[in-house]
């Protein structure tokens, strides 16, 4: 890779990181206390998972209508276990690029956009465009 080819695409990769920061340390305000009691870190490329440990039952706890059982914040995705980070990695990994394109504006346009589709009679997750992209590109997962 010519220099200056590389130089761009570092400063690329860092205003990205930059520009998902604030959800990134949200998760990882979660992640790390998660890995006292057991949960797993592992990074990936520029993502940080975390898995397991008593993450897993604390997740499954939260009130949701659809389970859930993996969530991204900015560069960090939270997993009940590893064979769910497995099946849900690719999804996931979706919403890490979602946070890299619309930065801290994510999760006010994923909250409106469910309730768009509330207000249309639809299910605010399964008809919301950031999962609906997840699923098309991360292809669909079952647990």
């Amino acid at each position: 890779m010519h220099p200056t080819l590389f130089r761009w695409s570092r400063l690329v990769l860092v205003a990205r990181l930059l520009w998902a920061a604030p959800y990134t340390l949200l998760g990882l305000l979660i992640a790390l206390p998660a890995c006292a009691l057991g949960a797993r870190l592992r990074r990936d490329e520029h993502t940080l998972e975390c898995t397991g440990g008593r993450l897993g039952p604390w997740m499954l706890r939260l009130p949701n209508r659809h389970r859930i059982i993996a969530i991204t914040l900015g560069h960090v995705i939270l997993a009940v276990d590893t064979t769910a980070m497995q099946h849900l990695r690719a999804h996931e990994r979706v919403h890490v690029r979602q946070y890299e394109h619309w930065g801290p504006f994510f999760g006010p346009a994923y909250l409106l956009e469910s309730l768009w589709q509330t207000l249309r009679g639809r299910d605010a997750y399964r008809a919301n465009r950031f999962e609906r992209e997840a699923y098309a590109k991360g292809g669909p997962f079952s647990r």
